[in-house]
């Protein structure tokens, strides 16, 4: 079973900030494959179902963004779990340009603090990881988690919403070929 996991933080206060890119496209798969609404699962809402015959389990964990790496003890617990082939974690990336995604097997954390704990909970960089841009940093903005945990503007917000057709393109093709 493949498993998509899109970070975030929970609660309202953060439902429309750039650190939320991860919820979004979750929710836009979610629509876009016919799954149920999410439930309550462990340290993550959580639904499932099927791809064009792939099984799939897409996560949003309930833990804060720093610590992702806790809503994944429910899939390391299956034997047959393999995150080099099995998962793909939806993360926002202030050093992408808005509009704009990278899709990659494996790599470093790069300084986000959310795959630095996924990498931690599992012990591996070797995952699959899509980037969602919600950058640049604007010129003289030296604290980036402030920035990050602001909303869109509204330019930004309609370059993400014309990008969510790719991006669910995107993570609909990893699911078809990334998983075994």
């Amino acid at each position: 079973m493949g498993a998509v996991v899109g970070l975030g933080n929970p609660g309202p206060e953060y439902a429309a900030t750039r650190h939320n890119a991860g919820f979004w496209l979750a929710d836009a798969l979610v629509a876009r494959w016919g799954f149920p609404p999410f439930r309550r699962g462990e340290r993550a809402r959580v639904t499932e179902g099927d791809v064009e015959g792939v099984p799939v389990r897409l996560l949003k964990p309930t833990t804060y963004m720093n610590a992702s790496g806790a809503a994944l003890a429910s899939l390391r617990a299956d034997p047959a779990f393999d995150p080099a082939r099995d998962l793909l974690i939806l993360v926002d990336d202030f050093a992408i340009p808005t509009g704009t995604f990278r899709l990659r097997s494996e790599g470093s954390a790069g300084g986000h603090n959310g795959l630095k704990s996924i990498e931690a909970a599992l012990q591996s960089q070797l995952y699959a990881r899509l980037r969602i841009g919600v950058g640049p940093l604007p010129e003289g903005v030296a604290d980036w988690s402030e920035y990050v945990l602001a909303p869109f503007t509204p330019e930004q917000h309609e370059q993400g919403e014309t990008l969510m057709p790719q991006l669910v393109d995107a993570v609909t093709q990893w699911v078809k070929e990334g998983t075994s």
